[in-house]
């Protein structure tokens, strides 16, 4: 096993030798002329650059636009310009159907660009707009394949936001698009006088279901294809410098909570209140062209949605994504990923404990590139809480792309540190080698220090590694392989892991088909899923799994997924569902199926519903979910989620059932003020959770929120002791505004 290491680490070394190749580009032209901001891109500075083609992208790749695009880019000496005009033969069509901040969904038209600022074919920056004139800004990791920095370890971040402007305006023929975003809001490199981006261009047209791009891009590399940074076209500017604004963001709150708890004897409920009168501070700094220092004081989160409440049918740790805009923001450089949503480095173990939120201090983190290298680095202090010390947490992230433009090489180092000696030092190394083609090999190695331990870096027992090689193609033949070793003590105190002390083999064979353009289905995937995982304690079998599985896309919107599951599972110790509801160590061997199917999500209502049923352990399980959405204005949006859990062990005559409520209601009155309210219920653990949040956002940098939140038990008692009406309930505001120096 330590030849196996050796070896892993000599490959890795070995590449941090190689340099990444340069690329050529297409030059995007300056602006001859001035331009009047005012959403409509009539002016002769326009007419004056050329127009880049959007082709068919889905569901007929190669086909030509169904409508008419005319779009072209251009820049001054502050500004990136952008400027559409977007036809239809039949303006009523046209699908406009939210105002709101960082829309989601599919349901509208829309259009934007993806730019990969530093050209490293990896992490993207995304600016999208509907016609109503909404901002969409996003950041884009890991080339947008999964396991990156976003929420639910998304490469998609939605809550990265940035100072831009645009407008839109529509007529009888089109809607028309100017974008203009400050060269101060792009982190990029200009080297001899040219910096060299990635470009993709995007353009949904919502009735027909039809997405448009430039450059031409094949949807067999994925559904994220058209936002993949390593596809973009190369373009280049001249003479165009990075600018070093200051952002000083100083924030005032002010809030009231009163809390019931019950007593340690279980016989009254006892009131506590809160009253909050707060303020902190943020600011933001360009070291350099290429380095973003963010400073925090007294860092508040009082205006983030309460995490979606789950119900947990395994033994192992539930994952909740990452909210706090603080931490999302190039959220994807300091990512790690260990396999599935385990991460060496995990933001939420920053002020938050058992859900709870624990104040911060202050911090900070430097993200950028130095010369070849990307490099994050967080810096971040937490007070006492509930008897548990104050705490350190510190990450250092760096990674180079090396032999060609889809590799990299990157090591990590985190720390978490309490006040009083208490510590946990993680560190790694990895690499992604695209060897040929579609084929990549991934390659990681970590280990874990703590106070009380002796440090062994020749030992396994402290180590993580893993080996995979995989071929990354929707169309034809697709595969992967993966073995991963959690030593014993490999604990990062900063990380996120829902199971340690295993190996675990897996592998995937996939062969995706894309039927001929005539066809009313667009893509029809068969794969073949194994995973087994051994206890490292006694070389015992955890778990292991047979899924065959079928993938099913229609070019309307329709999508099926189906899987059939043979599984076996050693339990080693007992575990819980609920208080009277367990599942009894030993051997299980049982077999399930799960599927779901969802509707089109360009359509006014749009629905998934999936289900799982079939054996369970020593028992049987039933459970339905049904997500929908009600896109009833551009004003107005509705969504809704239930699911249902059954399982029921008839030898041992013990049943879980549980019912699992969300209902979200979303007011826009135009692209600056919002309103929405968010319930959910849970019946096992007898909770009504609800929040209400206005919003009010006169330009980017400048907030005010106003929040309510509701936390109650809808049983009348427990025991003889009667429950209040709810068990907390708080009210606070906040304004923070944005200062440029």
């Amino acid at each position: 096993m330590k030849l196996m290491v050796t070896a892993f680490v000599w490959v890795i070394l070995s590449g941090m030798a190689l340099l990444t190749c340069a690329q050529d580009g297409i030059k995007i032209m300056p602006l001859q002329g001035e331009i009047d901001f005012d959403g409509i891109p009539s002016e002769s500075a326009w007419q004056s650059l050329p127009k880049l083609e959007l082709m068919q992208h889905f569901p007929v790749f190669g086909n030509p636009a169904s409508e008419e695009s005319d779009v072209r880019m251009g820049y001054d000496r502050n500004y990136l310009w952008v400027g559409a005009i977007l036809y239809y033969r039949d303006i009523s069509r046209m699908v406009s159907t939210s105002k709101k901040r960082d829309e989601t969904s599919d349901n509208s038209d829309s259009f934007g660009i993806i730019l990969d600022t530093f050209n490293d074919n990896e992490n993207a920056l995304a600016f999208f707009t509907m016609p109503s004139g909404l901002k969409i800004d996003f950041a884009v990791s890991n080339d947008a394949a999964g396991g990156g920095g976003g929420p639910g370890n998304s490469t998609i971040n939605y809550t990265w936001n940035s100072y831009w402007d645009v407008k839109t305006s529509r007529d009888e023929h089109a809607w028309y698009v100017e974008m203009r975003i400050p060269f101060s809001s792009l982190r990029f490199q200009s080297i001899n006088n040219i910096a060299q981006m990635g470009l993709i261009i995007n353009r949904r047209i919502s009735h027909s279901n039809e997405i448009d791009t430039y450059p031409l891009i094949d949807r067999s590399y994925g559904s994220n294809a058209r936002l993949k940074p390593s596809l973009a076209a190369k373009v280049f500017f001249e003479g165009i410098q990075p600018r070093n604004p200051v952002y000083v963001s100083p924030y005032l709150l002010a809030g009231y909570t009163r809390e019931y708890s019950l007593d340690q004897d279980g016989t009254a409920f006892g009131r506590e209140n809160h009253p909050e009168l707060n303020g902190g501070l943020d600011v933001k700094y360009n070291i350099t062209n290429n380095l973003t220092l963010d400073l925090t004081a007294n860092t508040d989160f009082a205006q983030v949605e309460a995490d979606d409440q789950q119900v947990n049918l395994t033994r192992y740790s539930l994952f909740f994504p990452e909210k706090r805009l603080f931490f999302q923001e190039r959220s994807g450089i300091f990512s790690y990923n260990l396999g599935g949503p385990q991460e060496l480095f995990y933001s939420r173990n920053i002020g938050i404990a058992q859900g709870q939120p624990v104040r911060i201090l202050g911090g900070a983190r430097l993200v950028g590139r130095v010369g070849k290298w990307d490099l994050g680095v967080l810096n971040m202090n937490t007070a006492r809480y509930n008897g548990n010390p104050a705490e350190n947490f510190g990450v250092v992230r760096a990674r180079k792309q090396v032999i060609n433009p889809n590799s990299y090489i990157g090591a990590i180092i985190s720390s978490r540190a309490g006040f009083e000696g208490d510590y946990n030092v993680s560190y790694g190394i990895d690499g992604i080698i695209r060897v040929f083609g579609d084929d990549y090999l991934d390659i990681k190695l970590a280990q874990s220090m703590e106070s009380g331990m002796n440090p062994d870096i020749a030992s396994l027992n402290p180590t993580f590694f893993s080996l995979a090689w995989e071929r990354r193609s929707d169309k034809g033949l697709g595969y992967q392989v993966k073995y991963a070793w959690f030593g014993r003590d490999f604990n990062p105190g900063t990380g996120f892991l829902f199971n340690h002390e295993i190996q675990e083999v897996r592998g995937e064979v996939q062969y995706g088909i894309f039927p001929e353009s005539s066809s009313s289905v667009f893509w029809r995937r068969f794969s073949l899923d194994f995973a087994r995982v051994n206890r490292l304690e006694d070389g015992k079998l955890e778990n292991m799994e047979i899924a065959p599985q079928y993938l099913m896309q229609w070019k309307n919107g329709f999508n099926l997924f189906t899987s059939l599951n043979f599984l076996r599972e050693g339990v080693a110790r007992d575990f819980n569902l609920s208080r009277d509801v367990f599942v009894p160590a030993g051997d299980y061997s049982f077999i399930n199926f799960f599927g779901n199917i969802s509707t089109p999500s360009n359509k006014a209502v749009s629905s998934m519903l999936g289900f799982e049923l079939g054996e369970f352990f020593d028992g049987n399980r039933f459970s339905a979910e049904l997500e929908t959405d009600f896109n009833i204005s551009n004003s107005f949006q509705i969504s809704g989620s239930y699911k249902y859990d059954r399982v029921h062990f008839s030898r041992r005559n013990q049943l879980f059932a549980n019912n699992l409520a969300r209902l979200k209601f979303t007011y826009m009155l135009n692209t600056h003020l919002s309103v929405s309210s968010y319930v959910q219920l849970n019946e096992r653990d007898h909770l009504i959770i609800s929040n209400l949040r206005l919003r009010y956002n006169p330009r980017d940098g400048d907030d005010f929120y106003l929040v309510f939140n509701d936390l109650r038990d809808f049983r009348d008692s427990i025991g003889t002791v009667r429950i209040p009406s709810y068990l907390t309930r708080t009210i606070m505001v906040k304004y923070t505004h944005t200062f440029r120096l």
